[in-house]
C-alpha cells in the first residue's frame, strides 16, 4: 500500500528566506528518528558544480563529510545546535548503517519507475530522498555479508546502483548541495518513532529489474 505523504511539523519550519530550517530538521532526525547526524562540507559559492573541500575533482560536491569526518556523526541535541548554529547553511549528512537506516539509490527517472513498479505490487515503502540526478529508497540496516549474497544471486547488478550501508552516507532534506536540492520523494510520515523502512531484498530486486528493463547501467548516470 502507498505510504500516504506527509511532512513533520518541525520540518516545515522556514527561515527569513522562506526555505526550511535546517537546524530543525537536523534535529528532528538526530533526536526524534535516532539518526545520526553531523554537517556536510558545503558547495564552492563561487561555482556549486565544484566542492568546498580540497578535491578539485569531488564527485559529490557539497553532498558529503569533511570537517567534521563521518564518525563524529550524533544523536546528541546539543551538539547538533552546536553544529548549525556556527555553520546554519550547512547540508545535513545522514551516517547510514549501525541503528540508523541505509539506502539504495538509483539515477531519478528508473528511481520513479522503480517506485511505480513497487507501488503496483503492493510493497509498503518508506521514506525517499530525491536529489536533482539520483534517487535514495529508505531501507532496514543491512550488512556487508548480507548485500554480498543478495547480489550474488543475480546474474547481472547494473553499476548505477548504489549501496549506503554501514559506513557510508546520505544528504538529507532540506539540503542545498553542489547537484542542487534535496528533497523528500516521500516524505517520513508524522508521528514520533523513527519512520518505518523496508528490507533491502525487495527493494534490490525491483531496482535491478527496472535499470537492466531500462539500459540503466552506466555507474554515472
Amino acid at each position: 500500500m502507498r505510504e500516504i505523504l506527509g511532512r513533520r511539523r518541525r520540518l516545515l519550519s522556514k527561515r527569513s528566506d522562506g526555505r526550511p530550517e535546517l537546524i530543525s530538521a537536523a534535529l528532528t532526525f538526530a533526536t526524534e528518528y535516532q539518526w545520526p547526524v553531523l554537517p556536510g562540507v558545503a558547495a564552492d559559492p563561487q561555482a556549486r558544480s565544484r566542492c568546498g573541500c580540497p578535491d578539485a575533482e569531488c564527485t559529490v560536491p557539497g553532498a558529503h563529510p569533511f570537517d567534521p569526518g563521518l564518525l563524529a556523526a550524533t544523536t546528541d541535541a546539543r551538539m547538533v545546535r552546536w553544529w548549525w548554529g556556527n555553520r546554519p547553511a550547512a547540508p545535513i549528512i545522514l551516517a547510514t548503517g549501525g541503528r540508523a537506516p541505509c539506502a539504495v539509490s538509483l539515477p531519478a527517472l528508473a528511481a520513479a519507475h522503480a517506485l511505480t513498479a513497487l507501488d503496483r505490487v503492493g510493497m509498503r515503502l518508506g521514506p525517499v530522498v530525491a536529489s536533482p540526478n539520483r534517487w535514495a529508497i529508505l531501507v532496514k540496516p543491512y550488512g556487508m555479508e548480507q548485500l554480498g549474497e543478495l547480489l550474488y544471486a543475480k546474474d547481472f547488478v547494473p553499476g548505477s546502483l548504489r549501496f549506503h550501508g554501514e559506513g557510508g552516507y546520505l544528504a538529507l532534506p532540506p539540503s542545498e548541495t553542489g547537484e542542487g536540492e534535496i528533497r523528500w520523494e516521500r516524505a517520513p510520515l508524522p508521528g514520533s518513532a523513527s519512520p518505518w523502512v523496508p528490507d533491502v531484498e525487495a527493494v534490490v530486486d525491483v531496482a535491478v529489474e527496472v535499470l537492466t528493463r531500462t539500459g540503466v547501467s552506466a555507474p554515472e548516470l
